[in-house]
């Protein structure tokens, strides 16, 4: 028999930038709720992916920047696909989010006259990335915001719990979690699930990311009715450092910015001489990557003239990875290859988190708010995590009462083997990668078809084909989505729509 415990107030599934950001929002409401339990599976700072994002915080800070040129960019970057009015309200936030995460004791740049010092990166028409140390922007802006939760008197913190599953009332309403401690099984009744459970980058062979983030948030959202949004469009980095580590350390984009080309092994460019043709989207300079590799040219990012002698103290933890491999970049080139770095599509949620079934929110990266579209503009995640995640605690913290004798569902998932799931990681890069095709598609849908039969209740198989048949279905190539078979883009962007495995075009 399971424990049950009751929480006047949201549940808050994930420790990253989103969720903390969500719980510090979820104050207490009088005669509504009494704050937030955050559930994470690892302390704060492990195994997420907010503490491993190097570039920084996209923004609206310089002088001669607007919000509404950042929302085009990110609406240019997402290939038609960006919902515009959701860009322009988190754009709209960004000077506002990064001054909260100042305030909190975020450390970023500063330039001489101590305003904030920004960076360019790939799709950015100018400078807008607000750094910390150069490549530490992820840990250093979530220590602060753990250090702020750890403090808050309305946030109590499980950091040794995994989510398991959903609780249901008869009319679908989400009314709690299910979650793993210590190999017990516990019902936490709450006000509302808030799902920040990250991305999908373990279901791939070669990914920047913990390797724990399976889409697992995703695949119980599915499983209890909420409608998935785009789950096929996956953006590959075109500069994980490829020295055999998994997860693969990252170069970041940063350093193109500062000057830094991708060349192959004769040191010939892989995209053009041109001075920002390596600033190109992000699709765009993945495949340029991957082809440069998949034709044995070898691909490199040389950053001996940009950067030299100045590594160590202005990417100190691309420098640090480096020499963990045996590369000294001040003198020599970076191997690189293309990996799963962020995951566009996920649980369809507005601006403030509410999903299609009453009592979920999603946020972050396992959330398809329309911001990114088909591919995400630079460092335009961290600001969504945050921006969106302190929406998605308000808004959490207004739910309805505990209703704990209405709960008549309850779905728990489970674990794939680790050899099936080693065969799942190789299947998914090698025919759901960078280049896709049908053939590659079909064999892979055979896979995660029969796999399913023989782990009914593994949520990584789940998520894996709510992957994989979404790209099946998208006959053309748009942004983070390749098809060999299909290289057009058709004329009118549609949105791929999920629900009981149903993929439609509207």
């Amino acid at each position: 028999m399971r424990r049950v415990v009751v929480h006047e107030g949201p549940l808050i599934v994930g420790g990253g930038l989103a969720g903390l950001s969500a719980a510090l929002e979820a104050v207490p409401v009088a005669g509504v709720s009494k704050g937030a339990l955050v559930v994470t599976p690892a302390p704060l700072l492990d195994a997420c992916s907010s503490a491993w994002a190097q570039g920084g915080m996209a923004a609206a800070l310089g002088k001669d920047d607007s919000a509404e040129l950042h929302a085009k960019d990110t609406e240019v970057a997402g290939a038609g696909l960006v919902v515009p009015e959701v860009a322009e309200a988190l754009t709209e936030h960004g000077r506002e989010t990064v001054e909260w995460l100042a305030s909190l004791g975020a450390p970023f740049d500063r330039d001489a006259d101590g305003g904030f010092a920004v960076s360019l990166e790939a799709a950015h028409s100018m400078p807008r990335v607000a750094r910390v140390g150069g490549d530490g922007a992820g840990r250093a802006i979530l220590s602060a915001v753990v250090e702020a939760a750890r403090a808050a008197s309305h946030i109590e913190i499980w950091e040794d719990g995994r989510l398991r599953g959903l609780l249901q009332d008869a009319s679908g309403r989400v009314r709690g979690a299910v979650i793993e401690r210590a190999g017990v099984l516990v019902d936490v009744h709450a006000h509302a699930v808030v799902l920040a459970t990250g991305g999908i980058g373990g279901l791939f062979e070669v990914t920047t990311n913990p390797a724990a983030l399976r889409g697992e948030g995703m695949a119980l959202a599915y499983l209890a009715g909420a409608e998935i949004l785009d789950p096929e469009f996956v953006q590959f980095h075109p500069t994980a450092i490829d020295v055999g580590l998994d997860p693969a350390p990252l170069a970041t984009e940063a350093l193109r910015g500062e000057g830094a080309r991708l060349v192959d092994r004769d040191g010939k460019f892989l995209i053009g001489p041109e001075p920002d043709a390596d600033l190109a989207a992000r699709d765009i300079v993945a495949r340029a990557v991957h082809e440069a590799r998949a034709s044995a040219r070898g691909a490199f990012l040389d950053a001996r003239a940009a950067v030299g002698d100045h590594f160590p103290h202005e990417f100190p933890a691309v420098f640090a990875a480096c020499q963990g491999a045996g590369i000294d970049p001040r003198v020599q080139p970076i191997p690189v290859a293309a990996a799963v770095h962020y995951h566009m599509g996920g649980i369809a949620a507005g601006e403030d988190g509410r999903t299609s079934v009453a009592g979920l929110y999603a946020i972050g990266e396992c959330a398809a708010t329309g911001v990114h579209g088909a591919n995400r503009l630079a460092s335009n995640s961290l600001l969504e995590a945050a921006t969106f995640g302190r929406q998605a605690g308000r808004a959490a913290a207004r739910e309805g009462a505990v209703a704990v004798g209405e709960v008549s569902a309850v779905m728990v998932g489970g674990d794939l083997p680790e050899p099936e799931m080693m065969a799942l990681r190789a299947a998914m890069t090698r025919y759901c990668g960078v280049v896709r095709g049908g053939e590659g598609l079909e064999a892979l849908c055979r896979m995660l078809d029969e796999m399913a039969v023989s782990h009914p209740v593994a949520l990584s198989v789940v998520a894996a084909q709510l992957v994989a048949e979404g790209a099946l279905e998208r006959r053309e190539s748009r942004g983070g989505h390749f098809r060999s078979d299909y290289p057009q883009t058709d004329k009118v962007a549609l949105h791929t729509r999920m629900t009981a495995r149903v993929a439609v075009a509207v």
